[in-house]
């Protein structure tokens, strides 16, 4: 048997897949596990064991792990987190990357993460009040007027929360979806709406110490020209120089000190430090920057256009989060443009097609092919009914990687459609446009 790491990835979407192909880029020696919730052809060609089974039971990932002796665990999606998997790793002797169950709060509570903002003066946070039932909830919608967003507190695969003027188009709306949240019995939060151009900012952090990464910016709705209802994303965008196109080098430092200033107070108050991905959703605003939220691990889409650009070891920089020497951890990206266009089922995502076949032979680079929401059956790749296959373009500049990526994503045949709209020059010149507008 090889020596080296033997190393566990927990998830088997999209972003999994470019977890492991950053891992196996990895000169180390090491073989590569997965747990999965379902057959990802790319991630099992690439690791040595491709297992599928509940990769929300904190046991059954713990014992997995104590099986094949994991020097090392890496958590995708924020179920898991939730659940605890990381606590029940850490407690089995497993180092892990992706935070505890209290410090995946920061993604799994949006209360949590207002009142946290809060408590230690950091700035980005809205006007906002936190609700379990219908009182005051009338008073405030008025006090906000029409600029107001209504968030579930808790996880709702970023389908829980309704804007004023894109899913709610009055306060009797508004009304009518904080009563059904309350009736159930479910806590929720009313904050002010920002208005400007979103974008991510995710961190490696182990605790102490952060290393960024390349800021991105996705788009959340399922058609061109942002409409339609909100996805998991449906394609994101990089620049060059690491920054997008209508931010300033000011609100680049805005959001990584806010990032900065979360992780302390996360140890502050818990008294540990949030080992993972800090993955911080923000508004560049005619005043500055704003948190919208927070995500306890790497985004999806965001993870192929970061780890396609990552220039040093992933198993070292995974190992420093673990053992919270982030700071001597070389962390590099290579200055290109990425743009990542998934494709997904017809009818997604209301009613998505299921089980239909799709052909990826077309794609001429399959280093940029990513598989998320697929099946194998009858020797056939299928839907799965989510989001199907994502692609990555690299190149100079954003435009010239969107060619890229427009070309391969139209080569993957079956009932599918996608986005060709992001990262073309027409839309980035819009945001621009907005941005200075709003300045």
């Amino acid at each position: 048997m090889m020596s080296g790491y033997n190393i566990l990835v927990i998830g088997s979407g999209a972003r999994e897949h470019a977890i492991v192909r950053a891992l196996d880029k990895s000169p180390q020696g090491k073989e590569l596990y997965c747990l999965a919730s379902n057959m990802n052809p790319g991630i099992a060609e690439i690791c040595d064991e491709l297992t599928v089974g509940n990769i929300n039971d904190p046991d059954f990932v713990a014992n997995y792990a104590q099986e094949i002796a994991a020097t090392l665990a890496i958590i995708g999606p924020e179920n898991p987190l939730e659940n605890g998997v990381a606590d029940a790793l850490w407690s089995a002797g497993v180092k892990t990357v992706g935070p505890k169950k209290r410090l995946a709060r920061l993604e799994t509570s949006k209360a949590f993460t207002r009142n946290l903002l809060q408590e230690y003066d950091i700035p980005g946070g809205p006007k906002y009040q936190t609700f379990d039932s219908m009182d005051g909830v009338a008073d405030f919608l008025k006090e906000l007027n029409d600029n107001y967003v209504v968030k579930y507190d808790g996880l709702m695969g970023g389908k829980g929360v309704k804007v004023a003027g894109d899913h709610l188009h009055s306060h009797d709306e508004a009304l009518i979806y904080c009563r059904e949240l309350a009736d159930k019995g479910n806590s929720f939060v009313i904050e002010e709406k920002f208005v400007g151009q979103e974008f991510s900012l995710m961190s490696f952090c182990d605790g102490d110490n952060l290393k960024h990464m390349p800021v991105v910016q996705d788009h959340k709705r399922a058609y061109e020209g942002d409409r339609g209802p909100n996805t998991g994303g449906m394609g994101t965008y990089s620049d060059a120089d690491h920054g997008l196109p209508f931010l300033n080098n000011n609100d680049i430092e805005e959001a990584q000190t806010i990032n900065g200033a979360t992780s302390k107070a996360v140890k502050a108050k818990f008294g540990e430090g949030y080992k993972g991905v800090l993955y911080g959703g923000f508004m560049a605003t005619a005043n500055g920057v704003k948190l919208i939220e927070y995500n306890a691990r790497l985004g999806d889409p965001e993870a192929m256009n970061v780890l396609s650009v990552l220039e040093s070891d992933f198993i070292d920089i995974c190992f420093s989060i673990a053992n919270g020497t982030l700071d001597k951890a070389d962390v590099e990206f290579s200055n290109q443009a990425t743009v990542c266009k998934y494709a997904v089922p017809e009818g997604y995502p209301d009613s998505p097609v299921i089980g239909e076949a799709i052909d990826v032979s077309h794609v001429s680079n399959r280093d940029g092919l990513f598989y998320a929401s697929v099946d194998i059956q009858n020797d056939q790749l299928v839907e799965a009914g989510s989001r199907t296959v994502a692609v990555v373009g690299t190149a100079d500049t954003i435009s010239e990687a969107e060619a890229i990526a427009e070309r391969e994503i139209s080569a993957v045949k079956g009932p599918l459609f996608h986005r060709s709209d992001i990262g073309t020059e027409p839309v980035v010149q819009q945001r621009i446009d907005h941005m200075n507008s709003l300045r």
